[in-house]
């Protein structure tokens, strides 16, 4: 075959760099909008100042129920909570999780065991191979030296090496340790000075009270976009200042005049880079109110009635009802939140999947999960309920069909043991 010059016209969708900032920004917090803008300003002169202190938006009604900036809510961790998060990432057996939580609940606030194991044993009706067995998973969590029981056994966790030869050092010789005495540790351990100083250095920095450094934690802030409240039998919604912030430019700049090609390319890129942040601000302003009105729209029976009546609900109908992509409505409501009169709740929330019923209709995973929580809570504890049982009665006493691996994947996700661990 001869080779040829073909002309052939093709469609492709290039992406702008406005476009590009705006699927960035929609991804942000109304807080990290204000930060990046905050941060840009750095370099771009033309941003004078990031207003947040106006009108919250065109549609917003005045109302005595409108939540103030104090009713943030401010969610700290403790180090029980940090700890407790972390066992996803090892193994812990079904039969000791129980013991492992009382064990991280047993802690002083310098992450000290703060129980002698025969209590832990008999308060958890486990033997002392057990307890020692849950105590050895909590020395496996971070930072190294939580779960211990003295300071020597605190250094030891968080150091590697011979352990009969700094057990001796700690325990007989700290001494040594705290008056940097190397020639005696040198003389006894039959060391080098240069690896008995070593030895010290990294004692030294080994950290006397692990716990506090979880206890320092940078607070994290929920901050909600707009607030969903009920006026005269309407739900509606009011946008906090700091949904879609404005940006003021410095005048002076606006009108100057530069001879200097440089200097003239660098103020036009500055410029560009304003309105390119404009833009990318309304858009993501446009799109989570959108995806906010919808998700009230659809949702409007949770709001009225609570968590019982929250609706299946999923990113590809609200992205169909609005005609726009998955991945948009995914960006738009990732780390999103709004105060509701539940309180301050992730957007993420109220999209849930749903079991489908036999008459067509479907029931919210979420729904389920409560139901199959209260069912549990309020049993016979001397006859607890089955995976099939809950699955009879949530058929007979709210008209639920779900097969038993359900039952029993939700309450494996809730957290519930299985009925013979439950007796």
């Amino acid at each position: 075959m001869r080779p040829a010059i073909v002309q052939e016209q093709k469609l492709q969708l290039k992406m702008n760099q406005s476009l590009i900032q705006a699927i960035q920004l929609l991804q942000f917090s109304g807080l990290e909008i204000v930060e990046y803008i905050q941060e840009l300003s750095k370099e771009n002169p033309l941003i004078e100042e990031v207003n947040v202190d106006y009108g919250i938006s065109s549609f917003k009604q005045a109302s005595p129920n409108e939540a103030s900036i104090g009713e943030i809510n401010q969610a700290e961790l403790t180090m029980y909570e940090q700890l407790k998060g972390q066992l996803y990432s090892i193994n812990v057996p079904d039969e000791l999780q129980a013991t492992v939580l009382f064990g991280i609940d047993s802690l002083n606030e310098d992450g000290y065991l703060d129980i002698d194991m025969k209590s832990w044993a008999n308060q958890c009706d486990k033997t002392m191979q057990q307890v020692e067995e849950a105590l050895r998973l909590i020395q496996m969590l971070e930072p190294k030296g939580v779960g211990a029981r003295s300071l020597q056994e605190c250094i030891l966790l968080q150091m590697s090496g011979d352990d009969s030869f700094l057990q001796e050092l700690l325990t007989d010789h700290l001494d040594w340790v705290a008056e940097e005495n190397i020639t005696e540790i040198s003389n006894h351990f039959h060391l080098f000075d240069e690896e008995a100083e070593t030895i010290i250095k990294q004692i030294q920095s080994c950290h006397p009270k692990p716990g506090q450094l979880l206890s320092t934690n940078k607070t994290e802030y929920v901050i909600p976009e707009a607030y969903i409240y009920e006026e005269d039998g309407n739900w509606k919604i009011s946008f906090y200042k700091w949904h879609s912030p404005t940006i003021e430019i410095n005048e002076s700049y606006r009108h100057l005049q530069v001879d200097e090609k440089q200097a003239a390319d660098f103020l036009k890129e500055k410029f560009n880079q304003v309105n390119w942040l404009k833009q990318a601000i309304q858009f993501r302003g446009n799109t989570l109110e959108k995806v906010i009105e919808k998700i009230v729209e659809r949702q409007r029976m949770y709001f009225e009635h609570g968590a019982f009546m929250l609706e299946p609900l999923t990113l590809k109908e609200v992205a169909a009802d609005l005609d726009m992509h998955v991945s948009t409505i995914s960006r738009a409501i990732t780390n999103k939140y709004v105060q509701t009169k539940q309180g301050i709740i992730p957007l993420k929330f109220f999209l849930q999947p749903g079991v489908k019923q036999k008459d067509g209709r479907q029931t919210a995973s979420f729904v389920i999960k409560q139901l199959m929580a209260e069912l549990i809570k309020n049993e016979d504890k001397q006859k607890p309920l089955s995976d099939q049982a809950i699955k009879d009665r949530l058929q007979k006493e709210f008209g639920i069909t779900a097969a038993r691996r359900t039952v029993m994947k939700y309450r494996e996700q809730l957290g519930i043991p299985s009925s013979t661990k439950r007796k």
